[in-house]
């Protein structure tokens, strides 16, 4: 008879329950991460989609115009496994730079989701009085908010040193274009766009590559710790080698 959570109970009964379920949120871990990784993708497509379609590279249509909010909103996805593979090491920074960068791109869902589901069926004064009228600050606030969560996100992830650096300097400075829309050419927004999804691709992919290599601690391993070196907490990817 041992005691464990449950008190007086057969040696190891409950406790080997408990150290099953430990171990399998390590593998929900890595579908996480595997599942985000592929959402990204996809989101970073449809994102290059809804580019090439504001270039004249591809038909303006329903199902194009449809096929932008999405893209938004599986990046929310995405961004928190980005932030939960190396939340420990980005620290405070990190945390402010997810909750800025994702309450951003909920604005550009929503955003988005009435410029192609409302506005595209206005007439043009009507478009006109509602984005120079009492929207415009509204508009404004979602894409400040959206610039600073980027810049932080970025500048936590960097320090962190989990993430490819070179996926993180393509993502924040095509984000930060694009979060310009309404200040910048056209040209400098679409160009945006194209770079910020070059480097949310490779993101993507790296998540995928992690959780493929089993990079990702299983929840409830103790590795043996050293005086020189402490391994990562549960759920957090490795560092590149």
């Amino acid at each position: 008879m041992v005691m464990c959570l449950f008190g007086l109970t057969p040696a190891g009964r409950h406790c080997r329950l408990i150290g099953t379920a430990r171990h399998g949120e390590g593998m929900s871990d890595r579908l996480l991460y595997r599942l985000a990784g592929w959402t990204g993708l996809l989101g970073g497509v449809l994102t290059l989609i809804a580019a090439a379609r504001r270039g004249g590279l591809v038909p303006e249509n329903p199902l194009t115009h449809a096929l932008a909010p999405p893209a938004s909103a599986m990046l929310l996805f995405t961004l928190t496994a980005l932030y939960l593979c190396q939340r420990h090491a980005a620290g405070p920074l990190g945390l402010a730079g997810f909750v800025l960068n994702h309450l951003g791109l909920s604005g550009l869902f929503a955003v988005e989701f009435l410029t192609h589901a409302v506005f595209q069926f206005q007439d043009a004064a009507t478009r006109e009085a509602l984005l120079t009228g009492p929207g415009r600050p509204y508009f404004l606030v979602v894409a400040l908010t959206f610039l600073v969560g980027v810049i932080v996100f970025g500048i936590a992830s960097w320090r962190a040193g989990v993430l490819p650096r070179g996926a993180l300097v393509l993502y924040v400075l095509g984000l930060s274009a694009a979060a310009l829309r309404t200040s910048v050419p056209e040209a400098v927004y679409l160009g945006g766009l194209v770079v910020g999804s070059a480097g949310l691709l490779w993101l993507s992919v790296s998540l995928i590559e992690r959780a493929g290599a089993e990079n990702v601690i299983r929840a409830g391993q103790a590795p043996a710790r050293s005086a020189r070196s402490r391994p990562p907490r549960s759920g957090d990817c490795r560092p590149p080698a």
